[in-house]
C-alpha cells in the first residue's frame, strides 16, 4: 500500500489530504487571512509559514511522518512544462525560489514537499504543473514580437474536469471540445481539444476575480508603474493579491458579498454581477479557436458551489453549448491518481533542469 501526503497551496488557503492507495484518509484546507498572509512580501517568504501548517496538522490527526511513502504537490509557476509528472530536486526548488516565472501560492508546494521527503528519504513529485504550455502556436501571437501568450494556469483541475466529463459521455478525452472556467482565487478559462489545451485565457489577462485585477487598460498601468514609490513587487502584489473583490469590496469571501448583496448592498452587486459578465465575455472570446463547436462549457472551482455565480454565467454563454457546473476542485485526487500511476510504474516522472535567464 503506498501512503500520500497530497498538497495544494492555493492564494488563500493551503488544501492537504493523506492517501491510502485511492482512498483520502482525511482532507483538510486551512484557510489563511489577507491579515496572515500581509506580512509576507512574496510567496517564497510563505514557505516556512505554510509548512508548520501542514506539519502540524498531520499531528493533529495522528498521521506519523514516517508512515508516508511519497509526496505529491500541485506544480509551481515553473518555466514551460509538458504535462504528467516531474520528480522535485534541487534545480526545481531553486526556480521556484529564485526564478519562477511569476508569483503565485502553488510556488511554496514543490518547496513544504521536498523539504518534507528529503527527512524521510521517499520522493515527491509535481504533477500537472500549472505551467504545462500547450497552446498553438497561432494561440501565442500577440501585438509585439518580444512577448508570448502563455498557457498556464489551473491546468490540473481543468483537466481533471475536462477529463470528468470525457468518461460520464463514455468517451476519450482526445474525442471532446468543452471550455473550462476555473472559478476560485484566480480565475481562468480554458479550451481543451484534440486532447489538448489549445487556448487559455489566464488571470493576467483574463475576468477580475476575489483577489486579482484580471486584464487591465493597459495605458493606465503603464501610468501607475511610473508613480513615485511604485515598485515591481508592489505592483505584482496589487494585480495578484489587492485586486478584485479584495479592491472593490474589501473581501475576498464570495460568501460574504452574497450575504451583502442579500442585504440590499447595490454596490456589492454591481461589482459580483460585473465579475460574472466578464466571465461569460472570456468564456465567449475563447470560442473561435474551434468555431463555436464545443461539447460542453464546465465551470468548477470552489465559486462554482455558488447558484448566483453559475446562473448568473449561464444566463450569458447557454446559447454556445450547455453548461456543466462541477462545483468545488477534483485537484486533490487527480494529484494522488497521478502519483499513483508513477508509483507503480504506469507513468514516468520527467526530470526538471534549471532556467537561469527567464
Amino acid at each position: 500500500m503506498e501512503r500520500l501526503l497530497i498538497l495544494n497551496p492555493g492564494s488563500t488557503s493551503t488544501k492537504l489530504a493523506v492517501y491510502d492507495d485511492e482512498t483520502p484518509v482525511y482532507t483538510e484546507s486551512i484557510v489563511h487571512t489577507p491579515e496572515e498572509l500581509a506580512p509576507f512580501d512574496c510567496v517564497a517568504d510563505q514557505y516556512a509559514f505554510r509548512r508548520d501548517l501542514v506539519l502540524r496538522s498531520l499531528e493533529q490527526h495522528r498521521i506519523p511522518l514516517n508512515s508516508l511513502t511519497a509526496i505529491v504537490s500541485r506544480g509551481g509557476l515553473l518555466p514551460p512544462i509538458e504535462a504528467g509528472a516531474y520528480r522535485i530536486n534541487e534545480d526545481m526548488v531553486w526556480q521556484l525560489r529564485n526564478r519562477p516565472r511569476n508569483e503565485h501560492a502553488s510556488n511554496v508546494g514543490a518547496m513544504i514537499a521536498y523539504d518534507i521527503a528529503n527527512r524521510l528519504g521517499i520522493p515527491a513529485f509535481i504533477y500537472d504543473g500549472v505551467t504545462v504550455d500547450e497552446l498553438t502556436p497561432i494561440n501565442k501571437i500577440t501585438g509585439l514580437p518580444s512577448m508570448q501568450r502563455k498557457g498556464m494556469g489551473h491546468n490540473l483541475n481543468t483537466r481533471a474536469a475536462a477529463m470528468r466529463y470525457a468518461r460520464e459521455q463514455g468517451k476519450n478525452y482526445r474525442d471532446i471540445t468543452v471550455i473550462v472556467a476555473h472559478l476560485g482565487g484566480g480565475i481562468s478559462v480554458n479550451l481543451h481539444h484534440n486532447g489538448r489545451i489549445e487556448d487559455f485565457i489566464t488571470d493576467e489577462e483574463g475576468p477580475f476575480s476575489p483577489e486579482r485585477t484580471g486584464g487591465l487598460p493597459m495605458f493606465d498601468v503603464i501610468r501607475e508603474c511610473f508613480e513615485p514609490g511604485t515598485t515591481y513587487k508592489g505592483m505584482m502584489k496589487l494585480v495578484k493579491n489587492q485586486g478584485g473583490l479584495m479592491a472593490h469590496l474589501g473581501t475576498t469571501d464570495s460568501r460574504k458579498v452574497e450575504e451583502r448583496i442579500a442585504a440590499g448592498d447595490e454596490h456589492a452587486k454591481l461589482i459580483y454581477d460585473a465579475m460574472i459578465l466578464n466571465i461569460a465575455k472570456n468564456i465567449g472570446k475563447i470560442a473561435p479557436g474551434v468555431c463555436g463547436t464545443i461539447d460542453a462549457i464546465l465551470l468548477t472551482g470552489g465559486i462554482a458551489h455558488s447558484d448566483y455565480v453559475t446562473e448568473g454565467i449561464k444566463h450569458y454563454v447557454s446559447f454556445l453549448a450547455p453548461v456543466i457546473v462541477y462545483p468545488g476542485e477534483d485537484e486533490m485526487n487527480a494529484l494522488a491518481l497521478g502519483g499513483l500511476r508513477v508509483l507503480r510504474g504506469e507513468e514516468s516522472a520527467k526530470t526538471f533542469h534549471r532556467v537561469e535567464n527567464l
